[in-house]
């Protein structure tokens, strides 16, 4: 059973799509999915290799209680960053969801 009181940090759920400007123009955009309460599982450096060398990125794993619809395009937000989510790995019986994501660039 997931304990509320571990689920210590507000996290947002975003997806790709539409977004209208102040000035009426629809452009592409990140939109606000849903706004949960998460517990991070575990952060940590890891390096890929790209390119013409090695970089580092932060790889954090959120838990949440289950979400019916995640997908790995949608993206998460906490505390000022934003993470590509790279898997989702179901718990129990619909009971919680682990979301994998390593941080973005900007």
């Amino acid at each position: 059973m997931m304990r509320a009181g571990k689920l210590d940090k507000t996290i947002t759920i975003q997806r790709r799509g539409e977004v209208v400007d102040e000035y009426g123009t629809v452009t592409e955009g990140w939109t606000s999915l849903a706004t949960v309460r998460a517990q991070i599982i575990k952060q940590t450096t890891e390096e890929f290799l790209q390119n013409a060398g090695t970089s580092e990125k932060i790889a954090s794993v959120f838990r949440v209680r289950h979400m019916n619809g995640l997908t790995t395009a949608d993206r998460v937000a906490c505390e000022g960053k934003t993470f590509d989510l790279k898997e989702i790995k179901e718990l129990g019986r619909r009971e919680g969801l682990d979301l994998r994501c390593t941080a973005t660039g900007g």
